[in-house]
């Protein structure tokens, strides 16, 4: 009476649930298969020292770990946006935030002039200084936004996406989110790592070598804002 596990009525249908199982384990393993890939698409398109990371060095040095770690956030964030619309294939929006690149990358290079110039000036503390949090949230904003004036971002990963294959099948929602979760944690990863390395080294130096590396890195973000501003009016 209890013998069986599967009624006999229902045994010929078990070769037809194996192969349910089978195709849907299989499809779950196409859909995540894109995270690994996005993984390190992230992390490549983070690790590049430009002007956030220039920000991120200089912010964890002033404010320590978490004013670094919440300006990679900002560009782990606008990563992560702007990966979302080449992977899910919005052309109208890529159309449209391309379209606001004549008034974006001028903001973005005034934005760093004014940070860059404020950096020069500023004046290095031996402690993380009071107001630390708010500070630190000013730096994952202020990243985000510089981030987000490079529209040109989603045509990188546009091209990135289409080296991987994914230009040539129709878009699959859960897997573009897939790839687009591995592209936030692959930049998150590169950001944390730098975080860290550059809070240990920032126990190990004298105030005169902080001094230097203000001036440096406000000379850099100088030299981003012009670049930017001269390949804009060219």
């Amino acid at each position: 009476m209890g013998g069986g596990i599967i009624p006999a009525g229902k045994a010929a249908s078990l070769p037809a649930l194996v192969c349910w199982i089978t195709a849907h384990i299989g499809k779950r393993r196409l859909e995540t298969a894109g995270f690994w890939p996005g993984l390190i698409l992230g992390f490549s398109i983070a690790a590049p020292v430009g002007p956030i990371g220039v920000l991120c060095i200089r912010g964890t040095l002033a404010q320590g770990r978490l004013a670094g770690l919440l300006t990679g956030l900002g560009a782990a964030t606008a990563d992560a946006i702007y990966g979302s619309i080449a992977a899910f294939g919005l052309t109208a929006a890529t159309s449209f935030l391309l379209g606001q690149g004549h008034w974006l990358r001028p903001a973005g290079a005034l934005l760093l002039g004014y940070l860059g110039f404020r950096t020069v000036l500023s004046r290095p503390t031996a402690d993380v200084p009071r107001g630390a949090s708010s500070g630190a949230l000013q730096a994952y904003l202020t990243s985000l936004g510089l981030t987000l004036t490079n529209p040109m971002t989603i045509l990188s990963f546009g091209v990135a996406y289409a080296g991987l294959g994914l230009g040539t099948r129709s878009v699959d929602p859960l897997a573009a989110a897939w790839m687009v979760a591995g592209v936030f944690l692959g930049s998150v990863l590169w950001w944390a790592t730098l975080t860290m390395a550059v809070g240990w080294l920032r126990t190990r130096l004298g105030w005169n070598s902080m001094l230097w590396i203000n001036r440096g890195s406000g000379a850099l973000l100088l030299v981003f804002a012009a670049v930017l501003m001269v390949g804009e009016l060219a």
